[in-house]
């Protein structure tokens, strides 16, 4: 299949280097200190997949005027907050990409992509996957799941079209999965960052990795208050969690255990966390919103945690401690730079 990766971060740059690795034709539409770093020396990945670099498949560009041909796949990969700008940069080749999804965090995106594209050309996709950009050229993979990609239509069902792009994924190196019901992975997604976001940068601030609060028994009990909060709006929605990025998401034990249980659930993930954290050399250990703490830059607080303080409201279930953890979000982020 023929892709193009609209905002090669760290993210963006661990997809697509590793599908063009598994033989995928990849065009990356990055910044240029990035790009013109593969092209000299190859997309360098380290991390949990080994270290590696990526010379074969890949296409580098700084705008997508530029993408030559027609492609299967458009994933849009940047910020939230850029999404806009993308899209408007992204006009050019719109006519040229038979199906467009995004990797993005939140939910609602998939209709802005439908007024976009046309209803049509859009499905649902979901990844829990983590990338960090070390240096130009160098994004190291820190984070995954044994399901870690999930795809479906977004009016419910499996296609050929989502055979396709789920089978292309798993040939990358990526567990993947078909869906018959992707919406719902969508917001167990939004649950699961929000979870860890939300508790990262209330919990943790700046110095201190995801093991490091996990370890403590005190940020265990933090991270499950946070969690069943999320659990309360989920399953008001009509849902019951599935446990879709298991072993980082544990939702159907958050719910269940009693209370010292499920901290101690908490704790021993954090030991293992560390353990892979040590035998990969990741360093980072932060979710995507932490990371932009921690680097001082604004964080998609609104993106992450207000979808689920909008469907509290909407379904009347107090939340106490999401509401909690957002204001202390918002705080920080009203300090940060754009």
């Amino acid at each position: 299949m023929r892709f193009i990766i609209c905002g090669t971060g760290g993210l963006g740059s661990v997809i697509g280097g590793m599908l063009a690795r598994s033989g995928e034709d990849v065009t990356l539409v990055g910044r240029a200190r990035h790009m013109d770093a593969i092209k000299a020396n190859g997309l360098h990945i380290s991390g949990i997949y080994g270290d590696f670099v990526v010379h074969e498949n890949l296409t580098c560009i700084t705008h997508p005027r530029d993408a030559t041909g027609e492609f299967d796949c458009m994933i849009l990969l940047t910020k939230a907050k850029d999404s806009e700008t993308a899209l408007a940069e992204a006009e050019s080749i719109k006519d040229r990409v038979r199906l467009v999804c995004s990797l993005q965090n939140g939910v609602g995106k998939e209709e802005r992509l439908r007024e976009w594209a046309g209803r049509d050309k859009v499905i649902g996709a979901s990844t829990i996957e983590g990338g960090v950009l070390l240096e130009p050229g160098h994004a190291m993979a820190g984070l995954t799941t044994p399901t870690t990609a999930y795809f479906g239509e977004l009016d419910g069902g499996i296609t050929p079209r989502i055979e396709a792009v789920t089978a292309a994924f798993q040939k990358a190196g990526f567990g993947s999965r078909a869906m018959e019901d992707i919406r719902q992975v969508l917001w167990e997604k939004l649950m699961q960052i929000g979870t860890a976001s939300g508790w990262s940068v209330s919990t943790l601030g700046l110095p201190l990795t995801f093991p490091d609060g996990l370890e403590a028994r005190e940020g265990a009990m933090n991270y499950i208050a946070l969690a069943r909060d999320f659990l309360k709006v989920y399953k008001a929605m009509g849902y019951q969690p599935q446990n879709f990025y298991a072993p980082m998401g544990q939702f159907r034990e958050y719910d269940s255990l009693p209370l010292d249980k499920a901290v101690d659930m908490m704790m021993q993930l954090g030991v293992r966390f560390r353990e892979r954290m040590q035998a990969s050399g990741e360093t980072e250990g932060r979710t995507s919103m932490h990371q932009d703490l921690h680097r001082r830059r604004k964080m998609e607080v609104d993106v992450i945690l207000k979808p689920y303080l909008d469907k509290a409201a909407e379904l009347k279930v107090d939340v106490p401690v999401l509401q909690y953890v957002y204001g202390v979000a918002k705080v920080q982020d009203a300090f940060l730079a754009d």
